[in-house]
């Protein structure tokens, strides 16, 4: 059995050991093609593993370039990525390769085992996808469009993080910052000349912190117009992105870039997406009106964008006299994360023990996790937001659980990251509740690739899950962060230790759903952008005029011109989300109607929990996830779940 690797990354000579890995591999893929006799365990296998290293040996520069980003990382970075995109993209369109995978897809159909099956399957189609089968000039155009769209992605989201970097407003009248958290007053906090000031920035913890509870209308305005404008050289990148995509997707025999994004999807069309969302939409609008004019009915005028967050917490305070910093001492960042452990282990029989290992920065802590005593995993934990790390939070897999070349098991590993508030000698990291369902959130995501026990590491965990169903698990996960029994287990005051009361719990739960329709529209608002703007090519001004004809429908409140919402959106210009925004939605209709079956079942006896992890998270992307949910469920997934969990239907 391997160890898990260390984590290490020597940024002058990565380039040079990055080539090195290069030139090996594809000396090895000469010879694995150079074989007469071609099998899954001499060709498919080795090619597989090939993979497998070289991504382990990337992914400390990626993560790095992430959380403690510097002109080095992205220096280093930017040079590794024209490298690593033309060896993946002469790779994927290896014609030799695509017909011996073919060749013993045919040969070997009747001894091969479904997850063998399904990564030939799976392989064939990112081939063709890839233009393997097309000629050569074809196949030079796609090489060349991969590397540039991997540039213009990289600098969008570098020009953001210098954007959110390079902005602070400095505060010198104390009765602006009445209001906010003592925490976040203590963090914002510096002398100058011995004047004492207060400097806010758009990272998350601050910009979300002012935004809701800063009493001064013009500095709302002043960081939301920063918040919103941010990096507008990014309008030119989406144009060219776009082009690309398109001219991408028409060399590959498809109308446009949504269809080819869908051809690895569960969605079937386009039109089932488009129906999909538009459904959700008509559904939620009625409820979302009525839900604006009780805001409204509170503000002593025109409510704004940057108004809403700041009146909501007045309405929703005053509906449930529920005050988010009332809360934040029960969740205190170190007990949370025991507690969410305590929870797991209570739910899946899964601990995580933390273990000594000298990692990218101090405030960055690994666990061992083990499934019935057994040691599965490791998993990286880096929580706190600081200016070298990418705003947001996500889950990045390092290894996969598989069998290797030499029939070795190996064991996964995964790095859970997030924004949350810093802590220091002084102040401890208090969350807001939507942070811990963040952590819950992110920590789904972990569950599903480190637990697989697929033998295969191209369909192991995450790999191989259609994109609209790997939010699945994410999302079920989340929804526990709001169960009364689940909150008892970690929600303890950080200076008393007592727990949370029922009171308290009543509230947080009750006002879950507090302006759920219009944070609903929000979403269908991003994904239906996404979608339709990748229909068809728009440039320019027809980017905007999109938006704002989506928005006619989506946005009650009518965002100001300066809005330039497409120029941060990440998910989609540098993230693996274009085209594919919906699946958020969409996994979320798994993940509701199998986290309520779970709830009716009482939770910690639920029959339907244990068949999730052994059908769910240990399956991986071995099978179709329409397969796997239906073995769950034994039925199609009931849409109205959704709704529901979303307060918009009883």
């Amino acid at each position: 059995m391997t160890k898990f690797l260390q984590f290490d990354c020597d940024l002058d000579t990565f380039i040079e050991e990055l080539q090195k890995h290069l030139n090996k591999n594809n000396k090895k893929i000469e010879t694995l093609l150079g074989q007469k006799e071609k099998t899954y365990a001499n060709f498919v296998k080795p090619l597989e593993m090939m993979d497998e290293y070289l991504e382990q040996f990337f992914t400390p520069l990626s993560h790095l370039n992430a959380v403690n980003n510097s002109e080095k990382t992205q220096k280093v970075y930017t040079e590794a990525l024209p490298l690593i995109t033309e060896y993946s993209t002469q790779l994927s369109q290896n014609i030799e390769i695509y017909n011996a995978y073919k060749e013993i897809m045919q040969k070997e159909q009747t001894s091969l085992n479904s997850e063998q099956k399904r990564v030939l399957a799976l392989n064939i189609l990112h081939f063709e996808l890839s233009g393997a089968h097309l000629d050569k000039k074809t196949k030079q155009r796609l090489q060349e469009i991969n590397l540039k769209k991997s540039e213009l992605s990289n600098n969008f989201s570098q020009n953001l993080l210098d954007a959110t970097n390079a902005y602070e407003y400095i505060i010198t009248d104390e009765a602006d910052i009445e209001g906010l958290p003592k925490s976040e007053i203590e963090n914002a906090k510096f002398e100058d000349d011995g004047v004492v000031k207060y400097k806010l920035t758009l990272q998350m913890p601050s910009y979300i912190t002012y935004m809701t509870y800063g009493k001064n209308r013009a500095i709302r305005e002043e960081l939301y117009r920063a918040y919103v404008s941010r990096a507008p050289q990014n309008a030119k990148i989406i144009d060219e992105l776009l082009a690309l995509r398109q001219e991408m997707s028409q060399l590959l025999g498809f109308k446009n870039y949504a269809e080819l994004s869908l051809a690895t999807k569960m969605a079937e069309d386009t039109k089932s997406v488009l129906g999909f969302l538009e459904n959700l939409l008509e559904n939620s609008i009625p409820q979302a009106k009525n839900e604006l004019q009780e805001l409204q009915n509170i503000a002593p005028h025109k409510l704004e964008s940057h108004d809403t967050s700041y009146y909501a917490e007045i309405l929703k305070k005053e509906q449930y006299d529920i005050d988010e910093e009332e809360y934040r001492p029960y969740f205190e960042q170190k007990n949370v994360i025991a507690g969410m452990f305590t929870f797991l282990d209570k739910l899946f029989n899964v601990t995580c023990k933390q273990v000594k290992e000298k990692l990218w920065h101090e405030k960055a802590y690994a666990y061992d996790v083990y499934e019935n005593d057994i040691l599965k995993a490791r998993i990286y934990l880096d929580l706190e937001a600081r200016e070298s790390k990418r705003g947001g939070a996500w889950m990045h897999n390092w290894q996969t659980h598989c069998i290797d070349e030499a029939g070795k098991k190996q064991l996964a590993s995964a790095f859970i990251v997030c924004s949350f508030p810093p802590s220091n000698d002084t102040n401890p990291s208090l969350l807001r509740h939507d942070d811990v369902v963040t952590l819950f959130h992110e920590t789904g995501h972990t569950l599903h690739h480190i637990l697989s026990e697929v033998n295969e590491n191209e369909v192991s965990g995450v790999n191989g899950v259609e994109w609209d169903a790997v939010e699945f698990p994410s999302q079920f996960l989340e929804n526990f962060a709001y169960e009364p029994q689940v909150l008892k287990i970690f929600a303890k005051h950080y200076e008393t230790n007592e727990t949370i009361s029922d009171e308290m719990i009543d509230k947080l739960v009750k006002s879950k759903n507090f302006l759920s329709a219009m944070g609903m529209l929000r979403q269908l608002e991003f994904s239906l952008f996404d979608f339709k703007l990748h229909t068809k090519v728009y440039k320019g001004d027809e980017v905007q005029n999109l938006l704002d004809t989506i928005r006619e429908k989506t946005a009650l409140i009518k965002p100001p011109k300066y809005n330039k919402f497409q120029n941060g959106f990440s998910h989609i210009f540098s993230g693996g989300y274009a085209a594919g925004y919906y699946s958020y939605k969409w996994a979320e209709v798994l993940s509701a109607d199998t986290f309520y079956t779970v709830v009716d079942e009482n939770i910690f006896n639920s029959p339907t929990a244990k068949k999730y992890q052994n059908i769910i998270l240990h399956r991986g992307g071995s099978q179709s996830m329409q397969e796997l949910f239906h073995e769950l469920m034994g039925r199609d997934a009931d849409t109205t779940q959704l709704l529901r969990l979303n307060g918009i239907i009883k």
